[in-house]
């Protein structure tokens, strides 16, 4: 099981297929990361939820591939 603690400020995030999807910017509550703005495309913050993740070594990996991660993630300004 996946421990919330383990995700820090900074971390790359990517995809179950190697994509870079984002960078974790801080932790939105118990359940979900906050992705940092500047790393993205549209220049919005994304939340994805920490149930996504797959396993954490100097990366945080998620079980869903970028396409998948993009369609699903929500959205903030």
């Amino acid at each position: 099981m996946i421990s919330a603690d383990q995700i820090r400020e900074h971390m790359e995030v990517r995809a179950a297929d190697g994509t870079h999807v984002g960078t974790v910017d801080h932790l939105d509550g118990p359940t979900r990361i906050k992705l940092t703005k500047l790393d993205s495309e549209d220049g919005k913050h994304h939340l994805i939820p920490i149930d996504w993740v797959d396993h954490i070594d100097a990366h945080v990996h998620l079980s869903k591939n970028a396409w998948d991660v993009r369609m699903q993630w929500a959205t903030i300004n």
